[in-house]
């Protein structure tokens, strides 16, 4: 999405944000993200409901539908003003469709089906839309003209799932995600429209990974949250409760270390000095953040049952949270890793195989629920030491 003006062409009034400037992020975008908070934690509260491999694959999917939402909003803001009227409206109407969204997130494969699909096709179709018009005469119009097809293309199978309902409302939903998903990786390639490459969007970088970071804070707080409020609402309090949640809270303080002490700024940097930004964007950010988001979010559920049922034998639903949140997140943070810096940490790689070792340990030797959160954090905070020991020896 080139930003540069060619000579003789109309530019659009003020829509789109000036460039070579570093764009920060305006206070409608923090703003905007208020109603994420609300939807991780819808998100984190039906895994929870829902322990079973259909509710786990019921919250991707919508889990996928959100970030999908909410990453296309920050690219057009990485392109355009957030602070012109035109563009506050839009995130406003967006805003409104999201917290409709997020609160059928619970109905999503019931009665609400309708209102999730409604409002998320709302979302892209509309902004989509806008920005298209909004940049007529500028060449991102164009490819915004290509988005606008792909997202009108999902958005019926979007709406034809909720009204099918039953499996017919999976598998069109499964599809439409399909569609989404695919549609950056050949440059939303239309008949008789052409397509885009990564080399036309040239985004702000900073601001992308700033933007990212803060969704990746929204999804600790969730953590945070959900380990306060366990431990507040628990009635019997005992010396393991409340292990569990000094544990629980420095798995988040872990996790958090691994993000954000030392990779968040490197990869910032180096979208920024890219000579292609917009592929370490697509790559880095908009997809390899998923994995990172979802483990956060299904660590928040393990905090919640190690907390509320420290002892005894832990349930298979609750080693799979516990350990594999940690797991999911580490993964992500090493494709992260791979698809800026070109490496796969050794680290994470090992981590993630002790926390499956632990698992399969799990499965066959009875281990209570601390324990699990014990090795979990332990795992994470040990990827943080190592990562922070290693990085000084190289410094020095």
């Amino acid at each position: 999405m080139n930003a540069a003006t060619p000579q003789g062409a109309r530019v659009p009034a003020q829509v789109l944000r000036p460039r070579g400037q570093g764009a920060s992020v305006a206070p409608i975008e923090l703003f905007f993200d208020l109603v994420y908070v609300f939807a991780i934690t819808q998100l984190s509260h039906l895994l929870l409901e829902h322990q079973t491999p259909a509710g786990a694959a019921q919250t991707l999917l919508l889990t996928l539908a959100i970030w999908w939402a909410w990453m296309y909003t920050a690219w057009t803001t990485n392109y355009c003003d957030p602070d012109h009227p035109v563009l506050r409206l839009t995130l406003t109407g967006v805003m409104l469709a999201g917290l409709v969204m997020s609160a059928a997130v619970p109905q999503a494969f019931g009665e609400r089906a309708l209102w999730f699909a409604g409002a998320y096709v709302a979302i892209q179709v509309g902004r989509t839309t806008v920005v298209w018009l909004a940049t007529r005469g500028h060449p991102l119009s164009h490819t915004f003209r290509l988005v606008l097809v792909w997202h009108t293309l999902s958005g019926a199978l979007w709406i034809g799932g909720a009204l099918a309902g039953g499996g017919a409302q999976i598998a069109l939903w499964v599809a439409a995600l399909l569609v989404e998903y695919a549609a950056p990786l050949h440059g939303y390639r239309t008949p008789f429209l052409g397509r885009s490459t990564t080399t036309d969007w040239t985004i702000d970088g900073g601001h992308m990974a700033e933007r990212c970071q803060l969704f990746v804070i929204i999804a600790l707080g969730e953590s945070v949250l959900v380990t306060g409020l366990t431990l507040a609402n628990n009635t019997h309090v005992t010396v393991a409760t409340l292990a569990a949640f000094g544990v629980a809270f420095l798995g988040s303080v872990a996790m958090w270390w691994v993000y954000f002490d030392r990779t968040a700024e490197a990869a910032a940097e180096a979208i920024a000095a890219s000579d292609d930004p917009g592929r370490i964007g697509r790559s880095a950010y908009t997809y390899t953040h998923i994995p990172m988001v979802a483990g956060v979010i299904v660590a928040a559920v393990g905090d919640e049952l190690v907390i509320a049922h420290p002892g005894g034998q832990a349930a298979l639903g609750t080693t799979l949270a516990v350990l594999g949140g940690p797991a999911l997140f580490l993964a992500g943070h090493a494709m992260f890793k791979r698809a800026v810096f070109g490496y796969v940490p050794a680290n994470r790689v090992v981590a993630v195989a002790v926390l499956a070792a632990a698992a399969v340990l799990a499965l066959v030797v009875p281990v209570p629920p601390l324990a699990l959160g014990v090795i979990a954090t332990l795992v994470v905070a040990g990827v943080a030491v190592w990562d922070t020991v290693l990085v000084r020896r190289v410094s020095t």
